[in-house]
């Protein structure tokens, strides 16, 4: 139970930082049956005991990715669902970075995630593949964020 209240943490957080950063941003892409949620932040924006406990480098000049796939539920706010999750963040110059996201499964949380680092100003777009457990098509989910370091 203590693990599931810090990834709880860890995602309202980075989904809190999101919103804060920008009020426009969409943080979420319906695709009828599931529903993925995504967001991008710096890993100084973490807990310190957070970031340890996962094994996420805390740093201004460092970022995080993180994936939940839901299930849409009649009258729930969705139930996580097991996904193959692969992609790549691009630079404005083309630059392509391979992001290599894990799975955290908690037992009412899965979560996706990926680190890496990140430039100031730096312009990353996000390309993602997102197939849930028993599906036959990946849905694709493409959004773009600019990070802030310090």
């Amino acid at each position: 139970m203590r693990h599931t209240n810090k990834l709880l943490h860890l995602f309202g957080l980075a989904c809190l930082c999101l919103i804060a950063a920008s009020a426009r941003a969409e943080n979420s892409q319906d695709f009828g049956d599931y529903v993925v949620h995504f967001n991008a932040l710096t890993t100084d924006l973490l807990q310190p005991k957070v970031a340890t406990e996962y094994n996420i480098k805390r740093s201004g000049s460092h970022a995080m990715l993180n994936i939940v796939v839901l299930r849409k539920v009649l009258g729930a706010t969705g139930q996580p669902v097991t996904a193959t999750v692969t992609g790549m963040a691009t630079t404005l110059n083309g630059q392509q970075r391979t992001l290599n996201l894990r799975e955290i499964r908690e037992p009412n949380a899965i979560y996706y995630i990926a680190d890496f680092d990140v430039g100031n100003e730096e312009i990353l777009t996000f390309k993602l593949d997102v197939r849930p457990e028993g599906e036959k098509t990946a849905y694709q989910v493409q959004f773009r964020q600019q990070f802030f370091t310090h």
